[in-house]
């Protein structure tokens, strides 16, 4: 069954509505199919004009719907003969962030991403994404496979941000995501990063720091999150609807400020809605991006990205 959001209140009402008519019509002899088709264009009507005017902490809170695709499924919908690689090679294999080699139609690709679980058990054992130390180490391994190779690194990122648990801190986790922004900068191979859901903090431009950042159209991308901002400016977390539209989150809004490279379409109502599709979509916008960065050579691509991030910011 479907869970909607507190703005998607009206629809849930409809689809509720919806549901009843069926269930009577499939055990009664009435025909109430005009009034179901009423209803369904009803529904369909009202979800158009709510998701053509979302706010930012509206999108945020669709970034975060736990209904959305994760890491695990768009392996399974990208990827051919995904092979997982992991750990670090040095302390422990960070459940948070996976990886390994995939084929993305004929093309080898080394895919690295957040998983963020999608039930109880599955989000504490992936730490609900939030990547320690060896997570990001273990992209960085695997980033230097594929330079070793000469195979593309294509991230998905969907993080709240990195663990802030003082044991991550104690085994060097600012430092860790500081040596994989730069090993993302200095990759010989083209390198492309999808913003699927969140985008947080230095956790998610460990994965990001790339030649394309792609990012769906109802993802959010900051450098701390809503409430973490409010908390910090107005004392209180109840002002995050402020903070998002403040600090621009919005696939929108960072595209026209460069610093992401292209919006991926969503279905009506959110890649949650029809997860196959979403993917579709992003299967396309990541093979077109590496298209063109194919005829690059290793000191241009590392040009490109150099350009690409001191321009941001510049007036």
């Amino acid at each position: 069954m479907a869970s909607f959001l507190d703005f998607e209140k009206p629809v849930a009402e409809l689809t509720a509505r919806l549901a009843e008519l069926r269930t009577t019509a499939d055990h009664g002899a009435i025909d109430i199919a005009a009034e179901i088709a009423r209803i369904e264009a009803k529904a369909d009507r009202l979800l158009r004009e709510t998701y053509a005017k979302l706010t930012p902490w509206q999108k945020t809170q669709v970034a975060r719907h736990p209904d959305r695709p994760h890491f695990k499924h768009y392996v399974a919908g990208l990827f051919d003969e995904f092979m997982p690689l992991a750990g670090d090679r040095a302390f422990a294999d960070d459940q948070a962030i996976l990886g390994g080699f995939a084929r993305l139609g004929g093309r080898r690709v080394v895919v690295i991403g957040h998983e963020k679980g999608d039930d109880t058990a599955s989000r504490l054992r992936h730490n609900f994404g939030m990547g320690k130390p060896e997570g990001y180490r273990k992209a960085i391994r695997l980033m230097r496979l594929a330079d070793r190779f000469g195979l593309p690194v294509v991230t998905l990122v969907d993080t709240s941000g990195a663990f802030p648990g003082v044991q991550a801190e104690e085994r060097g986790q600012a430092e860790a995501i500081a040596r994989a922004t730069e090993q993302c900068l200095a990759l010989g191979v083209p390198m492309v990063a999808a913003i699927v859901g969140e985008g947080g903090s230095g956790g998610a431009i460990a994965l990001a720091a790339a030649n394309r950042v792609l990012m769906f159209e109802h993802a959010v991308y900051s450098v701390i999150s809503p409430e973490g901002c409010a908390s910090i400016l107005w004392r209180t977390a109840e002002r995050a609807p402020d903070a998002a539209e403040a600090m621009r989150v919005t696939a929108q809004d960072l595209k026209t400020l460069g610093v992401i490279d292209a919006i991926v379409p969503e279905p009506l109502g959110g890649a949650q809605r029809d997860p196959a599709a979403a993917i579709a979509g992003l299967r396309a916008a990541i093979t077109g991006a590496l298209d063109g960065l194919a005829g690059l050579s290793p000191e241009g691509l590392r040009r490109d990205r150099r350009a690409k991030f001191l321009a941001m910011g510049r007036l």
